[in-house]
């Protein structure tokens, strides 16, 4: 490239925590899906690989059978792969025939990539198509509250996406903090003092705990 004014195109920022998650409507396996619809109630979008492939399945069936403590939290789970509708619909049943259960949740089609390439699932210098297994925690306003993403080798444990969506329920009103390993039920954490008549008295004033 000879032109001195040339300069290469930016990517586009990557989603960061306390961002509003872009809004898209989709063909899912339960009907039309539009990303908006589900303000008012926590969500869970996150991304698969690809269908028919071992660890996504393991995912899938524990996510089905766990599904009701997601339910409890007042939390949604949208699922999404590059496959297309009639791959998912496949899969379901195949993971209904072989594990006797029912995945109760939506799961999105996407052969253009234009929401996983939006979310920076589909990474777009990629050899292939397959979405890296991301999770967004997306709170009832639609932003973003936290990310998680693992490789395609290794799954994700459902018993932390719960208790990572319980602490940032529980510290939602920045009242609280959730200290490392925080399950529910245990002693959350003051936040820092920001004034000498908010320092506690005691050892303990940098890191006390509080009522969950």
């Amino acid at each position: 490239m000879d032109d001195p004014s040339f300069r290469p195109a930016s990517p586009p920022r990557p989603l960061r925590i306390g961002d509003t998650a872009p809004d898209f409507q989709a063909r899912t396996t339960m009907g039309e899906v539009k990303l908006s619809g589900y303000r008012g109630r926590w969500l869970i979008f996150f991304s698969h690989p690809a269908d028919f492939t071992p660890v996504c399945t393991t995912e899938f069936v524990a996510l089905a059978r766990e599904a009701a403590r997601f339910e409890a939290l007042n939390c949604a789970l949208l699922g999404l792969s590059v496959d297309s509708l009639f791959s998912h619909l496949a899969w379901i049943r195949a993971i209904r025939d072989a594990f006797g259960v029912t995945v109760p949740f939506p799961l999105v089609e996407d052969p253009s990539m234009a929401v996983g390439r939006g979310y920076g699932m589909v990474d777009e210098t990629a050899p292939d198509s397959a979405t890296v297994r991301a999770s967004y925690f997306i709170d009832p306003q639609g932003i973003i509250r936290a990310m998680t993403w693992y490789p395609h080798n290794v799954g994700r444990s459902v018993e932390e996406t719960l208790r990572l969506l319980a602490a940032l329920q529980s510290t939602a009103d920045d009242k609280a903090l959730a200290p490392e390993g925080w399950k529910p039920g245990e002693t959350l954490l003051a936040p820092p003092a920001s004034s000498m008549a908010e320092m506690q008295d005691g050892a303990d004033w940098f890191c006390h705990g509080v009522k969950a």
